[in-house]
């Protein structure tokens, strides 16, 4: 087998950003935040809650269906008396889009586009973000020789430090930092943009990532919002190299929200123990995409989330890891890892829930009603090669992993875990309620300890198994796991014909073989997936 190459595919986003169509169809994905969603129903609450729009995105949502000459949303809503709330969908089932009434008796109706007959390829890859077709108001600059007490911010009088900058940042301003090495250590609070004016801080465009090399972290952003983080490279630090956070404001959801964090190179970091490249706590409606974490600290992860809700993390990839390349845990909800490269990812390379101290969940822990470790969390068509295990339900409620390619996994095909059980006044949901679905595992028997390690205080029979293939390179005829619960539509001991990156020809088994429902928009390469997909993290051709 033809080791796997690693490709971000940089090159496609502009392109696919300028899709209406498709910046609609992602932005309503990314918002609703859930695979079994109508594709035109907008969910809102008066207060922000779990897989709901925040209130401020349907305006923008709204008219971005009439601008594409889209059905306008539904809106399901609490707290706002004019929408009414459409029916629930049950286990298995697929809600039809909204209906729009039709004209009454005596009057004559416009004809409706209605949705495109096919899916839009554009809409298959493409990931709107807030920044989308906005330009600065002012920049400041900042240089290796630039001048904090003399600078003006100006390209002709640089400030010298992030932390001068900073200090000047309003809302619409983007901090340039030119290309160099300069000092990490930079610890700054409330970098806070707007709705239609956010703030920038990253590398000058068209030129070479500036590197932010060394300090106790590299850069440490507290309390940021409506803040898009760019084209940076983060090595040497001590701790970890971006930290993002609420500055401890466990109980405020809007104490960091609305962030993206793109292009960004983060390696070497740590001093070998529990050290992160990417550590966020407490933030809300947060992407990454497009960067690279690579050899974070020795037990550390890529990213580490502690209570992160309406997360996107996408396009990325992630080497060389000590314990995982995400950790999704401390009240997480609501979190998509999508479409991402995973080599050598650890001890469990994704980690659906964890283990957590009392005090930093976000929010805080509930004494009257069930509390979780990760609720939701959704792993889907990423490419995961080595590592202990590609992924450990730990402490997840109703977390869905569909549509992966794992790759030689070292130990185990997957595992069930519990490490934060009730107790302390203090009650905790059981790992329950997975679903694997339409993944492609290619295994050695030889190399495995157990296909499925499940532990106790776990509810491993609530879980489900649906038309993954198990593929044994060692031991064809004895490709067949050993599952929690009876797998429904699996195949095993058939040679998926990987090639090169992990994808799949025509005559593979794995083509058509998948069960059909809107796992991810697209594949891992920005194909539409056919009806029904194929199994696996790519379609194929």
């Amino acid at each position: 087998m033809r080791a796997m190459g690693i490709d971000t595919q940089r090159s496609r986003r502009a392109a696919l950003r300028r899709s209406t169509f498709g910046r609609l169809t992602l932005l309503l994905a990314l918002a609703l935040g859930g695979p079994t969603d109508p594709p035109y129903a907008v969910r809102a609450q008066a207060e922000p809650g779990p897989g709901a729009v925040d209130p401020i995105w349907l305006p923008v949502l709204l008219r971005a269906a009439q601008v594409s000459g889209l059905p306008t949303p539904a809106v399901r809503a609490t707290g706002l008396p004019s929408a009414t709330p459409p029916a629930e969908p049950t286990a298995g089932s697929t809600l039809e889009p909204t209906q729009v009434p039709g004209p009454t008796a005596g009057t004559t109706a416009e004809p409706s586009p209605g949705p495109p007959a096919g899916p839009d390829p554009a809409a298959c890859a493409a990931i709107p973000s807030f920044d989308d077709g906005l330009t600065p108001r002012r920049e400041l600059h900042v240089t290796v020789d630039g001048d904090d007490d003399g600078g003006d911010g100006s390209e002709a009088h640089p400030f010298a430090s992030l932390g001068r900058a900073a200090r000047e940042a309003r809302p619409g301003t983007a901090i340039r930092l030119h290309p160099g090495r300069h000092a990490g250590g930079s610890y700054l609070e409330d970098l806070r943009g707007e709705p239609g004016a956010p703030i920038w801080l990253g590398g000058l465009p068209g030129a070479a990532r500036p590197r932010i090399e060394g300090g106790a972290t590299g850069l440490h952003l507290v309390r940021p919002s409506w803040l898009v983080v760019h084209d940076l490279e983060l090595a040497g630090a001590e701790a970890n190299g971006l930290n993002v956070d609420d500055g401890g404001a466990v109980d405020d959801a809007t104490a960091a929200e609305h962030l993206v964090l793109r292009d960004l190179d983060i390696h070497d970091v740590g001093a070998g123990g529990n050290q992160d490249c990417l550590k966020l706590s407490g933030t809300r409606m947060l992407q990454v995409l497009d960067s690279r974490f690579a050899r974070c600290g020795g037990g550390g992860s890529g990213i580490d989330m502690v209570g992160a809700h309406q997360a996107l993390v996408a396009r990325s990839v992630f080497e060389a890891m000590g314990a995982n390349a995400i950790q999704v845990k401390g009240g997480s909800r609501d979190v998509e890892i999508r479409w991402n490269r995973m080599r050598e990812g650890g001890a469990r390379v994704v980690n659906l829930g964890g283990s957590t101290g009392f005090d930093f969940f976000r929010p805080p822990l509930d004494p009257t009603g069930e509390n979780a470790e990760a609720r939701d969390v959704r792993l889907l068509a990423n490419v995961i090669e080595g590592g202990d295990t590609p992924w450990a339900f730990v402490g997840c409620v109703d977390c869905l992993v569909a549509q992966n390619t794992v790759v030689e996994p070292g130990v185990w095909l997957m595992r069930i875990l519990q490490e934060t059980s009730t107790g302390g006044g203090f009650t905790f949901a059981p790992a329950r309620g997975g679903r694997v679905v339409n993944n492609l595992f290619v295994f050695r028997r030889a190399r495995l300890r157990s296909d499925v390690n499940v532990g106790g205080g776990t509810a491993p029979e609530t879980f489900g198994f649906e038309h993954n293939l198990w593929y044994a390179l060692d031991a064809p005829d004895r490709s067949a796991p050993s599952l929690p619960t009876v797998e429904r539509g699996g195949l095993s001991g058939r040679d998926p014909l990987l090639g090169a990156e992990g994808r799949i020809p025509a005559e593979s088994p794995a083509a058509g073989a998948g069960r059909a429902g809107a796992w991810a928009p697209g594949d891992l390469n920005g194909a539409c997936w056919a009806d029904p997909p194929a199994i696996g993290a790519f379609e194929a051709p």
